[in-house]
């Protein structure tokens, strides 16, 4: 019988435009499952599809590098429906792009689409910050949201 802790997690991350959330929460994953030695399959996209090739928001970018992170060769995408194959979770950055998602998957989907916090037992049904519109200050908060989802998601990984 199959153990799925023996199988490498496959995790995307999802916002609506690509290029600050999702970014953020693959960069903090990345970072996470490096530094607990995990191997994970990572990647990002967004329900939209204006931001397309674009890097991460150069906000999001200098968030990541004042954590020590480097997204800068991230590049936006749109979700597609082999999304819902290729990877075992999709997690959403708020209930909008939830229901998307959802909307979108196949019948036969092998993936669990999931809100992001919903990982994180204190903010379960709450949204990931979204900080386009608003200050710098705003990626700050969004880098504690997607930690906080990275850090669950190691431990779910780490525990037995």
């Amino acid at each position: 019988m199959d153990d799925d802790r023996d199988k490498i997690p496959a995790i995307l991350f999802l916002c609506l435009g690509n290029i600050c959330r999702s970014p953020l929460a693959e960069g903090a994953a990345r970072a996470a499952f490096t530094a607990a030695g995990i191997d994970a399959r990572l990647d990002s996209a967004g329900t939209g599809d204006w931001h397309v090739g674009r890097p991460p928001d150069p906000r999001a970018q200098a968030e990541a590098r004042r954590r020590g992170i480097d997204i800068s060769n991230l590049r936006a995408r749109q979700l597609a429906r082999e999304d819902f194959y290729r990877f075992d979770l999709i997690l959403a950055a708020d209930t909008a792009n939830l229901r998307e998602a959802r909307a979108l998957a196949p019948a036969d989907a092998t993936a669990r689409v999931r809100l992001m916090l919903d990982l994180v037992p204190e903010r379960r049904g709450e949204s990931v910050t979204d900080p386009y519109y608003g200050e710098d200050d705003g990626f700050a908060a969004t880098w504690d949201d997607v930690g906080a989802v990275a850090a669950a998601l190691v431990a779910e990984r780490s525990s037995g």
